[in-house]
């Protein structure tokens, strides 16, 4: 029995209720323990996090193809859950106790992180409840969390085993500091801004009475960073300058430091750059530290002249001038910082070179540098400059870990769609540089690792100056300097297990048993060592590694962690392991997808699935990328409560064409929510003439000519979006389905059928019966397959056509099974296109929709025959024309139009005033031709393809293809009028 609709489609009342309904009786996850599995993972959302576009998209395409593969009959598991997200937790956190006048160091490190575990209980994991507006069918009974007890195991134990293998080990590197949150940041969590700045040109006096061939005692450098110049360690030139080759080798001494400095030939000079000198500063710069390596300077004698603030400290060599020390990088609170003070001294000493610059009347006047827009790394979250600082960090060996995933691309195993991101993916990882694993945060999951001093004998005599307990502390936050890189280390999966590691490597070191003393840090155990306490014979000093890992590091984990892994006889984990498929933004192929291929292979040996599918950007309508400084972000659930769930899902898939991003356009959106109204009233036109569920999956048994051709054109429609699914191809499995729905059932097939139930007709008689049945299976079919794309609808629809034993969601995917005569749908195809030709002719001449009109077939096809003779009325109706006459139509003006080859001639005779039609269209052609010409000329200009901004030659492409198409659309008009 079915259900009447309300005459409105109304999505906000269904989405709610049909979710719920979803979710609490198990429809994400039936029971299906024999089914074939099919599992794909989300990339876990930060907990601070909230919907964007670009979430919508993402988690939109996992959705279209988990629905999909659940009505395939498929063990269909969406893996979901959320990130810790050490640095954007910890800032909300801290943001909420600042308003407090409160913070974070006024707790001890457990405290705090139960102060985050709160807030997550309270607040955190918004996105959830967003993901579930959107309709996503995850499933949330095994929802996951990367800090979960389980989770942290997995996460320890592969840190233990790489440590073991070799593939974990503190270095000495660059990283990218982030002065205000005190910690390293990754590559993606820093954005490149360009903003003005200044290039610095600087006289470095060559030492030992050198000269140049040209007679000067220095070598002129430039820089826009003067301030680091207290750390110099080399000069570079290329190999290659003959301005420079008698002095490579030689030295500068750097002024104010009086430092003795190299001069050193790299490629990375460039000769053609400034005076093709480089001042090279390895402690704070990655191209330089690379230089410095390449001279044979090692990380560990590199010089660091800032501290965890930024603020001046003294480098190693003790040169750096007192007045320098403690002046933060950059001018702030309008006190001059190092770079003004490092300036002004060296303009003061004679070694700035002025830059000469001309005045706007011509006039030369002198600045003491060049005004340039300079391209600067800031972090994305803290909103500082990022400063390259040299420290002491845990680094993962990418190298080794990323050959096997190469290989998997290489030889198929892992198919990337869109092929095209191959070359990019190989380009990165063939070149993968160590990938920094540590960050100095107390959110997150800490470090397995504890370090201990040395032991020492009774007769040691412990001083304050001995140089393995010398250690300086950034502030209380960010204990760099702390852990000596000879610190003997203990990596293990928790403290005992750690702590029989000492004791055992004392006792082998030293021949005898020592009491282990643990310590908070190394701060505390430098306190302990010269406390009175303290018995040097018999005791050593251990302490806790203070830094967490890399957020990054526990999401490589997700594709088998959040299956049960490393717990043995996991039959989650052995049934969904690897998983089908993973879809994400091409924008974290290197950061999420690349580490889960290298973890995958080393935690259990294989890919962590065969194909990975990458997707584009959604950008502003105008092309530009959307940013909250430009004001052009939308808002997904803003249009999800405007025009409902299923029009933004239904707009990503169509929208969505392998390798291309997606342009912002709410009338699209508002299109598909206008195709949900059409679907709406289509399934209430059923039910008003009795067409109610289907009882059947294959098709009915059709006679009447209508009804076989819809149930061939179901067939032919789940073939297409099984094709598109199969090809990871959403816009044209969305299209084919929004084509035949639209256009093929609710324009033509009800307009087709509606003679059989009009007044007077008998709703007994064999065509009404079959028509019922074939029109209510026909509709089923269109509510099954749509369902991955319009899950709110198309479950409402379901149920409002009759009682159901089963939910859409876990229904079956269509299979017709049916053979139907193709002298049938060949008619009914026949009568279509006359029907479309002939509304679009008068459409084009301006001839009313419903004017009658007499027809002439000088010389039918059979086919064109038959269906005259037996579809007259059919053609009266649909293509208003009548009478149909086989044979020549008489002299005078007319219009021809064409049913799949036929040809028909239509006298316009008394319709149209035929000289004014052919003036009106005369001119709207000469105007699209000149538009289409200046556009074509503009679009062969090479300087405004390469130098305009990518959305004005997009525009321009868009409107010489619609004048372009105007162009053949009113000649294809004058030739009709003859």
């Amino acid at each position: 029995m079915s259900t009447e609709l309300p005459t409105t489609f109304n999505p906000a009342d269904i989405e709610k209720r049909w979710y719920s309904h979803w979710e609490e009786t198990g429809g994400f996850r039936p029971e299906r323990p024999k089914a074939e599995p099919f599992t794909i993972v989300n990339p876990p959302p930060n907990v601070t996090g909230s919907l964007h576009i670009g979430h919508a998209l993402d988690n939109t395409l996992q959705d279209i193809v988990i629905r999909y593969e659940r009505l395939r009959g498929k063990d269909a598991l969406w893996v979901v859950g959320m990130d810790h997200a050490g640095i954007a937790t910890q800032m909300v956190v801290e943001r909420q106790m600042e308003e407090r006048q409160d913070k974070r160091t006024n707790y001890s490190r457990e405290e705090f992180v139960e102060k985050v575990w709160e807030w997550k209980a309270e607040s955190g994991g918004q996105i959830t409840k967003q993901l579930r507006r959107l309709g996503c069918s995850m499933d949330w009974s095994r929802e996951q969390f990367t800090m979960d007890e389980h989770f942290t195991k997995a996460v320890l134990k592969t840190f233990v085993d790489l440590y073991n293998d070799g593939l974990i080990y503190r270095d000495k590197r660059l990283v990218n500091w982030d002065p205000k949150l005190k910690t390293a940041i990754s590559d993606l969590e820093v954005e490149q801004q360009t903003i003005p700045g200044h290039f610095w040109h600087f006289k470095y006096p060559l030492a030992d009475g050198v000269t140049l061939d040209d007679g000067r005692d220095y070598i002129e450098v430039a820089t826009t960073r003067p301030e680091t110049m207290l750390a110099d360690m080399a000069v570079a030139v290329h190999p290659t300058d003959e301005r420079y080759r008698s002095v490579v080798g030689k030295h500068v001494v750097l002024p104010i430091t009086g430092r003795r400095i190299p001069i050193v030939a790299d490629e990375h000079a460039d000769p053609e750059l400034g005076s093709g000198a480089v001042k090279i500063t390895p402690g704070h710069d990655f191209n330089d530290f690379e230089v410095g390596k390449r001279a044979g300077i090692a990380a560990g004698d590199m010089l660091n002249m800032l501290d965890g603030d930024a603020n001046v400290c003294q480098t190693a060599d003790g040169l750096v001038p007192e007045k320098f020390l403690g002046l933060h990088r950059f001018k702030r609170d309008g006190e001059p910082g190092a770079r003004e003070a490092v300036v002004e001294r060296l303009k003061a000493d004679g070694y700035l070179i002025p830059h000469i610059q001309k005045t706007k009347k011509g006039e030369e006047q002198e600045l003491d540098a060049e005004p340039r827009q300079i391209a600067t790394p800031f972090g994305d979250r803290g909103g500082v400059v990022i400063e390259p600082w040299l420290t002491d960090q845990w680094y993962v060996d990418a190298g080794k870990l990323a050959a096997k995933p190469i290989q998997d691309v290489r030889d198929g195993t892992i198919e990337i769609v869109p092929k095209s991101w191959e070359k990019t993916f190989f380009n990165w990882m063939e070149n993968i540089q160590p990938w920094c694993v540590s960050r100095q945060l107390w959110w997150g999951h800490r470090i397995p690792a504890w370090y201990g001093h040395r032991a020492f004998s009774a007769e040691e005599k412990l001083t304050p100056e001995f140089p393995d307990f010398s250690y300086t502390v950034a502030d209380d936050f960010a204990l760099h300097g702390s852990v000596n890189l000879d610190d003997p280390a203990f990596i293990a999966e928790d403290e005992d297990a750690a702590l029989e590691q000492a004791r055992a490597y004392y006792r082998e070191k030293h021949g005898r048993e020592y009491e282990i003393v643990l310590c908070e840090d190394k701060r505390e155990a430098t306190r302990i060592l010269w406390s009175e306490d303290f018995d040097q014979s018999k005791q050593v000093l251990v302490w806790r590694d203070q830094d967490v890992l890399d957020t990054w590091f526990s999401s490589a984990l997700w594709p088998f962690a959040t299956l049960g892994w490393p717990e043995d006889n996991q039959p989650l984990l052995e049934k969904h392991f690897p998983n089908n498929l993973l879809i994400s933004g091409f924008d974290i192929l290197f950061f999420w997808d690349a580490r889960m291929m290298m973890m995958g292979q080393y935690n259990m040996g294989e890919a962590p699935w065969p194909r990975l599918y990458l997707h584009g950007l959604v950008r502003a309508a105008d092309g530009a990328k959307m940013s909250k400084s430009k004001g052009n972000v939308v808002d997904p659930l803003g249009l999800i409560d405007q025009y409902g769930a299923d029009a933004l899902r239904f707009f990503m898939a169509a929208m969505e064409s392998q390798g291309r991003d997606i342009k912002m356009d709410e009338k699209r959106v508002e299109g598909y929510r206008n195709f949900a109204t059409k679907l709406w009233n289509a399934t209430r036109f059923c039910q008003s003439n009795g067409i109610g569920k289907s009882t059947t999956i294959k098709a009915p048994t059709a006679r009447l000519a209508a009804n076989q051709w819809i149930i061939g054109e179901v067939q032919q429609v789940c073939t297409e979006i099984e094709s598109a699914m199969e090809d990871l191809r959403f816009d044209a499995a969305a299209n084919a389905i929004y084509q035949f729905t639209w256009s093929k059932f609710c324009d033509w097939y009800l307009e087709l059928i509606k003679p059989v139930f009009a007044d007077g007709a008998d709703p007994e008689a064999m065509p009404a019966v079959e028509t019922r049945e074939v029109a209510g299976w026909a509709l089923d079919q269109i509510l099954v397959m749509l369902h991955p794309f319009m899950p709110f609808i198309t479950e409402e629809l379901w149920h409002s056509q009759g009682t159901r034993q089963y939910d859409l969601i876990t229904a079956a995917w269509p299979n017709p099974r049916a053979e139907v005569s193709k002298q049938a749908t060949d008619a009914i195809d026949w009568v279509i296109d006359l029907t479309t030709n002939v509304r679009s002719a008068k459409n084009e001449l301006g001839i009313p929709p419903g004017a009658k009109l007499a027809a002439y077939i000088p010389s039918a096809s059979a086919l064109a025959s038959s269906t005259i003779d037996r579809s007259s009325a059919a053609i009266e109706r649909l293509a208003r024309l009548t009478p149909v006459v086989h044979g020549e139509a008489p002299d005078g003006p007319a219009m021809q139009v064409t049913a799949l080859g036929d040809v028909f001639v239509i006298p316009l005779e008394g319709i149209i005033d035929i000289d004014a039609e052919k003036a009106r269209l005369e001119k709207a052609l000469a105007a699209s031709e000149k538009e289409a010409k200046s556009l074509e000329g503009r679009l062969g200009n090479a300087n405004f393809v390469e130098r305009a901004k990518p959305e004005a030659v997009e525009k321009a492409r868009e409107d010489f293809a619609h004048h372009s198409a105007e162009v053949e659309r009113l000649q294809g008009a004058l030739e009709r009028l003859g």
